[in-house]
């Protein structure tokens, strides 16, 4: 799994939501009109809708929810679980971002880009199973992308009853994979999407394409140097074990589901390239220890990039509902750096099942052909669909393509960037396009004369990237 895994994707875009910290109006009269009621009681009025706490947010009311799904949509009788969603709301005449981040809900405010372009509100889903969205007792087989899309479908269809206006679903990594997954059952629901850096893993055995892109990303001298650095590294295992052996009793952590510190070590190891290339760019090469680094310094580098912690326990156990998927249904690229094969002492280790406790029963579905489906749906029926990746992103190297029945839809990629590519950051030309299309589906106008810009000023609170967002794990 990537250590891409391990810091919770999506650094680019999104999450960030605020609140309005303007005073909290009264709750008006049961008998008055809904349009004068109090925006909380509106929301809380829906059924099975219930409020966690409300924090302040200059020019929004931000509310953290509970509400009420059914563990299996197909039999909605057979129990119901409470699922975490933040609303940011800005105003009923606005349009609503819907974003999720696939994984879970970060309760502080913040804004997606989306967000932040048009202007609007923001509903933010923790997706199913992730603690504490999880049902109890956990039917892992009820955790699948038509499952978490009709999570989505009856938040919106409740939320659309008090905001009217046009809606955009979004998320980055995981997320976007998700908004994509949800406009690929109900197609109709949102006016528009936009899927940040979503790898689109069509055939889960079939990983050449990260064998490519790595043989080509960025220049041959930073490719080599971090090569060479990540293979010493490995050669310095003896020094490096006992260093992290030592760091985990003193911090209380426990390698059971890796099986060893030793194991636990080259889980982190064998994904330092990997995680360089998600998260840094290639100017930052400099930075990168050579060979003749000191233990203590490559050990440093080492958790900067993977990350030790993520091959702890402590460090998986929170995104088990992600391996369960990766390794039932979405698939992964089980990527093994060749370079390694003299070094390597466990191969095969980084794979799903490896993350997940073994009393989950999880094998993986060759018979599902969801992966296809979605695929398909994307090249020859979607419509209002916009993908932005990064050059210089590992999970670029499988993405997401558009097709002849492909309508009002695009795919950007921006240059020389990461796992962290927004609109923001493309080419110019293709920045404005981008931001035309979001635009439109938003309904905000923009005058045909001048390029079109973000609503909002840049809020240093709101719409700061958080790396726990970014972070997809394969």
């Amino acid at each position: 799994m990537r250590r891409t895994l391990r810091w919770l994707l999506s650094l680019v875009v999104l999450i960030g939501t605020v609140s309005a910290g303007a005073a909290t109006a009264g709750a008006a009269p049961t008998d008055a009109p809904a349009a004068k009621k109090d925006i909380k009681d509106r929301i809380l009025a829906i059924p099975g809708m219930s409020l966690i706490e409300e924090k302040p947010v200059d020019g929004y009311r931000y509310f953290v929810l509970n509400y009420k799904q059914p563990i299996d949509h197909r039999h909605p009788s057979k129990g119901t679980f409470k699922q975490r969603i933040s609303f940011l709301h800005k105003g009923e005449d606005r349009p609503t971002v819907f974003f999720t981040s696939g994984y879970g809900l970060n309760t502080n405010p913040s804004r997606s880009e989306p967000t932040q372009m048009t202007d609007g509100n923001q509903v933010s889903m923790e997706y199913r199973f992730f603690t504490p969205s999880r049902p109890d007792p956990a039917d892992w087989s009820k955790l699948d992308i038509w499952q978490a899309a009709s999570d989505q479908h009856r938040i919106f269809k409740a939320l659309k009853k008090i905001y009217g206006k046009n809606w955009i679903s979004t998320g980055g990594s995981k997320g976007g994979m998700t908004a994509t997954y949800y406009r690929r059952f109900y197609p109709n629901d949102m006016d528009g999407t936009v899927a940040y850096v979503a790898p689109n893993d069509v055939r889960n055995k079939e990983d050449s394409a990260y064998y490519d892109f790595f043989k080509n990303v960025g220049s041959k001298e930073c490719r080599d140097k971090l090569n060479t650095t990540q293979h010493e590294i490995f050669e310095r295992r003896d020094e490096m074990v006992p260093r992290l052996e030592k760091w985990a009793k003193e911090n209380k952590y426990t390698f059971k589901l890796a099986g060893s510190a030793d194991k636990a070590f080259e889980i982190v190891a064998q994904d330092l390239v990997w995680g360089f290339w998600q998260y840094h760019l290639q100017d930052e090469c400099g930075t990168v220890p050579g060979e003749d680094a000191s233990t203590d310094e490559l050990y440093k580098w080492a958790d900067e990039i993977g990350g030790w912690e993520a091959g702890t326990d402590q460090g998986m156990l929170p995104y088990t509902p992600y391996y369960y998927q990766a390794g039932t249904q979405m698939g992964s690229p089980d990527y093994e750096e060749p370079l390694l094969d003299d070094v390597r002492k466990y191969p095969g280790i980084n794979v799903p099942r490896t993350y997940v406790p073994r009393d989950i029963p999880m094998k993986f579905n060759k018979n599902d052909k969801a992966m296809r489906d979605v695929d398909n749906w994307v090249r020859h029926h979607a419509k209002g669909m916009l993908f932005v990746n990064g050059e210089n992103d590992p999970w670029s190297a499988e993405p997401f393509r558009l097709g002849k029945g492909s309508k009002d839809s695009a795919l950007f990629t921006a240059p020389g960037q990461n796992h962290g590519s927004n609109i923001a950051k493309l080419a110019e030309d293709d920045r404005v396009k981008a931001t035309r299309m979001l635009m439109k589906w938003a309904d905000v106008d923009v005058d045909p004369g001048e390029k079109p810009k973000r609503l909002t000023s840049y809020d240093k609170k709101l719409d700061r990237p958080d790396k726990r967002e970014m972070t997809l794990r394969p």
